[in-house]
């Protein structure tokens, strides 16, 4: 029996009985009480419980993560993980206490909120999901040095996909908005200065499209369609000599850009 195990099972001063779910909150403060071996084997036990849950061995992992979360309710990491269980399990109720526990400790959590953004909208429950993941936003746009890599990506791409669908309604202002927090999160994503690009040529703003196709040239060279876009919006510029060079150039790197050939076929039969 571990020490975690002996402090559930053994009865509550004064009382009787083992402790329940609501009286084992009350075994926090045994944890100032602890000496430093103890301590160690309930960090032990924590590493061990990551580990498996980093393999995605869930099942053995929750257990192990439940009796820590019980001696040391203030893991907000730990009541995280437990909430990505839940919810792989289908237990999106659980799910929902675990994530908001851990915000409420951690408001700033941007990895919870995504979470729990995700399980609110299997739930149905999507006004819910929609606030959780524009506070999450909010909170990461503000600061987006501090937060995870993998985090700021994940946002990034929420607000580009929904940049999109904007477009796809002709939304220009609404999709533009989208796409540059996206940029703010992550600023060397070349399909998204693409598509920012393209939204604002679509208002005629061609001097910032044009900036915008040739960051994503400069991020990525070997993006075919910045490289199109960028010629076309040299063309509606009435620029025919840049954008001819511009697909001329692609060309010789990628034969079969197909785009660029039609648009210089047509660019020499209009000459």
């Amino acid at each position: 029996m571990n020490l975690i195990t002996f402090y559930y099972t053994q009865p509550l001063s004064g009382t009787s009985h083992s402790p329940n779910a609501l009286d084992r909150a009350s075994l926090f403060p045994l944890y100032f009480l602890m000496d430093e071996k103890t301590k160690e084997n309930l960090k032990e036990l924590y590493e061990h419980g990551r580990e498996l849950y980093e393999k995605g061995k869930y099942a053995e992992a929750e257990w192990m993560l439940k009796e820590v979360i019980m001696i040391r309710p203030d893991y907000a990491d730990v009541l995280n993980k437990l909430g990505v269980i839940a919810n792989l399990d289908g237990r999106c109720e659980d799910a929902v206490n675990y994530l908001t526990r851990a915000l409420k400790l951690n408001p700033q959590y941007t990895e919870a909120s995504l979470n729990l953004a995700v399980t609110y909208n299997e739930m149905g429950e999507f006004d819910k999901a929609q606030d959780v993941f524009v506070k999450a936003s909010q909170i990461a746009a503000s600061s987006p040095m501090r937060i995870d890599p993998f985090v700021a990506g994940k946002l990034a791409n929420e607000h580009f996909r929904l940049g999109n669908t904007y477009c796809d309604f002709f939304l220009y202002d609404e999709a533009i908005e989208e796409y540059r927090k996206a940029l703010k999160l992550r600023p060397t994503l070349a399909d998204v200065h693409t598509k920012l690009g393209i939204a604002l040529r679509s208002k005629e703003l061609y001097d910032e499209a044009v900036e915008h196709f040739t960051k994503a040239k400069e991020a990525n060279p070997y993006y075919w369609p910045a490289r199109v876009q960028l010629g076309l919006t040299y063309y509606m510029k009435g620029l025919s000599g840049l954008a001819f060079e511009e697909w001329e150039d692609a060309l010789k790197q990628n034969p079969d850009l197909s785009e660029a050939k039609s648009f210089l076929h047509l660019l020499k039969k209009d000459e």
